[in-house]
């Protein structure tokens, strides 16, 4: 369909549109030939997005255009470790594959989480930089996104109307920088997939309306779908109402409406089915992820929304609408442009109505969410929004500035809007002024063109100045935006340091120990989430949107803390779960000053070596399934019983004395020398034994669950006195205190090693273990038996795993002298048939076109 279908017809010659008619000498700059156009607007958006952005960042002095840390929340904890561990992959460092991931959580199902954090074709760029360079391969590949998706709006642009490139490529931009990608996509990378796919599934839809390009149509959904399913999942949604408007506002037969309808459903269809192979895996992986609370999703007061609307704001609770404010003034003149179409200045209007209105309103908010409302960030969709204002604004602009009236209409709105978001608490100390530049400068542009329009004079010259100054209205307020944004977010929100000599020198200490699978090696606490993805090796840090619960239940029962209400599990230091889970070294660090925003000092780095069990341990005794191993109340009772011995003293009566708020004493009785645990995993305070050194504990259900910890040893007297000084409510389990003896671990270890594995292999997601002769009972894996691990025993044919406690385990019936397990994530093989049947209709389609072109030929 011709561009010119959508504007509104001239007057005196009802068969020609306003489009095709020449405006006035001065009201616009001249196109170029269609070809050259959308090429030299996305290379012009694409650069303006990618200066301003990296403008941003100086003006905050953020990394790597300054000293400051950007790894702000799950920056720094997910998405930085797993593009550090994607990049050893990729090179053949990695301890697993595809398919699993034994560096985090014991072992965990890695293509979900590639899936979901690393699945973009933008993320391979992390191979083109070092290993020590990951976070300055992360900080391109955000940029490389940002600037792909103004490219792209500024494309679709002049795909829905003709008009001067210049402008498009702003506005293109304008898009690619709005307040979501500078408050939320920047720090979660992964998002940006959608802020990318969101004009390309709208180019999708008219490629659909003109019956052209089937087999890349679909091939745009797929990729849109592989790199992140969760924002393009939104961003088909928005695409689609772009795709009703068109089809309402469009002048053409109702037949071959519902013909472009029907190529757009083929297209998204096929191009899912292409990407089921990835998304079912991830849908499997989240059905047995561990739960997060549910959240009441609540609507943002309006005045709070209008506030985002202008610069220099950031918030968690309100949608980031910032989209510049001549832009924005641009998108308001629409209802009021009388030189567009009424069905069109309608269609577009009632759109951005209804899309702002389904953010706040709870059954719609959940459609935007597939059906649950999230946590962190309740207005994920706001790109859409953003990317509709920004259509809108071209819209009435394409054929050049409105006319007075819709200027004057759309600035009254504006100043409603600036009214409404007065004393709002998202305004920052930069937000008027900011405003005001940049409203002073659009209303130069303005000027510029009216004069050119009115009086003839400098038809060439004025219009190229209006385009510079509203350049640097718009790129100037939105650097301002991004360095208040980055500012704002290192003083109101968690970060983590920069990668440096610390992480660096525990990969070094790892390296030189790891002993894998013979034992595993635990680096422990190091600043960050996901440690072993950066340091390397095999520890229990595991962060992700994926944690299984079987994972997480059992770590929790067994004393282990976690952050994030249970997806964030954290190493915990403790010989019993060394054994355990077959942890040989242990490091060990302490920083030589806290963490800062613009360096990480170096720490020292020790290293504990202790005798523990093979990965793959037999109990001769244990019989599957066992109605009595169930968990107890006690994470030390939990931690005998999975190890198969009592190496904790009897539990003793606890006596408690609270002689004052804040402050107890615990007291009972233990063998002299042992080791003494305290666990209490609601507890926020201090514990000191014996007037020894006070250990922190920082329990605070739901959000984070407090690790057992040691804090000290028993005296020669037996007495053991265990002082607490706490805030809030005092809640301990009824056996908050263990003590250990060494000796009896010792024995339990020596034993689980005489008549377990004598040699473990693993490849990739396969672990094979060769037993001693006449093994009986269970072999137990100290791997978590998360969904898909098949195992076998000697040659018989793989089943299910069988669980004990949490762990993998295998029935023995002594005549086996090996196992072996295997892992394939759930959802694999249905993805693949629905991918393969998807290949055989894009094929088919493909084809039909072929033939169908061929016949009109």
């Amino acid at each position: 369909m011709p561009p010119a279908a959508e504007a509104a017809p001239a007057q005196g010659n009802p068969a020609r549109t306003a489009e095709e008619q020449q405006p006035p000498a001065g009201r616009r700059l001249p196109d170029l030939a269609p070809a050259a156009a959308p090429l030299r607007a996305g290379l012009g958006a694409a650069a303006l997005a990618c200066i301003v952005f990296c403008l941003g960042g100086l003006l905050a002095g953020s990394y790597p255009l300054g000293s400051h840390t950007r790894n702000i929340v799950d920056l720094g904890n997910q998405y930085l470790p797993y593009h550090a561990y994607w990049r050893t992959m990729l090179t053949g460092g990695a301890d697993g594959d595809m398919f699993v991931n034994w560096n985090s959580g014991f072992g965990t199902n890695f293509l979900g989480d590639f899936g979901t954090y690393l699945s973009s074709p933008f993320d391979l760029l992390v191979v083109l930089f070092p290993a020590d360079r990951t976070e300055l391969a992360l900080y391109v590949i955000t940029t490389a996104k940002i600037t792909a998706a103004g490219a792209a709006m500024a494309v679709l642009l002049l795909r829905l109307r003709r008009g001067p490139w210049q402008v498009a490529a702003v506005l293109g931009a304008a898009y690619a920088l709005s307040g979501w990608t500078l408050d939320n996509g920047a720090s979660v990378p992964m998002w940006l997939d959608g802020l990318l796919a969101f004009p390309l599934l709208c180019l999708v839809g008219e490629w659909a309306r003109a019956g052209r390009r089937p087999v890349l149509g679909p091939l745009v959904v797929g990729v849109a779908w592989l790199a992140n399913f969760y924002t393009a999942y939104m961003a088909t949604i928005g695409a689609a109402i772009v795709l009703a408007v068109r089809l309402f506002t469009a002048d053409e037969a109702a037949r071959r409406r519902l013909a472009g309808l029907l190529h757009a459903v083929r297209a998204v269809l096929i191009g899912i089915g292409l990407a089921a192979p990835l998304v079912l895996v991830i849908y499997k992986a989240t059905k047995v992820a561990d739960p997060t609370p549910e959240v009441v999703f609540a609507p943002a007061a309006w005045a709070d929304i209008a506030a985002r609307l202008l610069p220099a704001t950031t918030s968690t609770a309100t949608p980031a609408l910032f989209i510049g404010t001549p832009a924005l003034a641009l998108a308001l003149t629409l209802p009021f442009n009388r030189a567009v179409a009424t069905r069109v200045r309608a269609g577009w209007a009632a759109a951005v109505c209804l899309v702002a209105l389904s953010l706040n309103w709870e059954p719609t908010h959940l459609l935007w969410h597939a059906g649950a409302s999230p946590n962190g960030v309740p207005y994920r969709q706001t790109f859409v929004l953003c990317g509709l204002l920004l259509i809108a604004a071209w819209l009435s602009t394409a054929d050049g500035l409105p006319e007075l009236p819709a200027l004057l209409g759309g600035a009254a709105v504006l100043a409603v809007v600036t009214l409404a978001a007065h004393g709002r608490q998202a305004i920052d100390r930069w937000t008027y002024p900011a405003f005001a530049v940049a409203l002073l400068l659009g209303a130069l542009a303005a000027a510029a063109v009216l004069v050119a329009r009115r009086y003839g004079v400098a038809t060439r010259a004025l219009p190229v100045a209006a385009v510079a100054l509203l350049v640097l209205a718009q790129g100037g307020e939105t650097a301002v935006t991004g360095m208040r944004v980055a500012e704002l977010q290192l003083q109101e929100v968690s970060w983590s340091p920069r990668v440096g000599p610390a992480q660096q020198d525990m990969a070094a200490a790892v390296a030189a120990r790891d002993d894998w699978p013979r034992s595993r090696t635990d680096p422990g606490d190091v600043p960050g989430g996901n440690d072993e993805m950066l340091v390397g090796g095999q520890g229990a840090e595991y962060y992700s949107s994926l944690t299984a619960d079987d994972t997480s239940w059992m770590l929790s029962e067994l004393g282990f803390g976690y952050y994030a209400k249970g997806r964030h599990t954290v190493s915990l230091d403790n010989p019993v779960t060394d054994a355990i889970f077959s942890i040989g070294t242990r490091m060990r660090s302490v920083p030589a000053a806290p963490p800062r925003t613009d360096e990480l000092p170096r720490a020292t780095t020790t290293a504990t070596t202790s005798a523990v069990p093979p990965l793959v341990t037999v109990r001769a005794g244990l019989r599957l399934p066992d109605a009595s191993q169930r968990w107890q109340d006690s994470a030390f009772a939990n931690q005998e019983m999975l190890l198969g011995a009592s190496v904790y003293d009897p539990p003793a009566p606890i006596a408690r004395a609270d002689p004052a708020t804040g402050s107890a004493t615990l007291t009972t009785a233990c063998t002299p020398g042992a080791q003494v645990y305290f666990w209490a995993p609601q507890y926020k305070g201090t514990a000191a034994l014996g007037g020894g050194a006070p250990v922190d504990f920082d329990g605070r259900l739901p959000a984070v669950r407090g690790a057992m910890k040691a804090v000290g040893t028993v005296p020669a007297s037996g007495e053991v006195k265990v002082a607490l000084s706490f805030t809030g409510h005092l809640r301990l389990p009824q056996q908050s205190i263990g003590c250990l003896v060494r000796s009896r671990l010792d024995a339990a270890v020596r034993q689980l090693t005489a008549t377990g594995a004598t040699a473990v292999h693993v490849d990739g997601h396969t672990l094979t273990a060769q037993l001693p002769p006449g093994s009986t009972g269970t072999a137990v894996v100290a791997v978590p038996r998360i969904s898909g691990w098949r195992c076998a025993a000697g040659d018989a044919s793989a089943k299910s795993a069988q669980k004990y406690l949490g762990l993998i385990a295998v029935p023995l019936d002594g005549r086996a002298t090996s196992i072996s397990c295997t892992f394939a994530p759930p959802g694999l093989r249905l993805g693949g048939a629905v991918g393969v049947a998807a290949l055989t209709g894009l094929a088919a389609a493909g084809w039909w076109y072929r033939r169908t072109g061929r016949r009109t030929a």
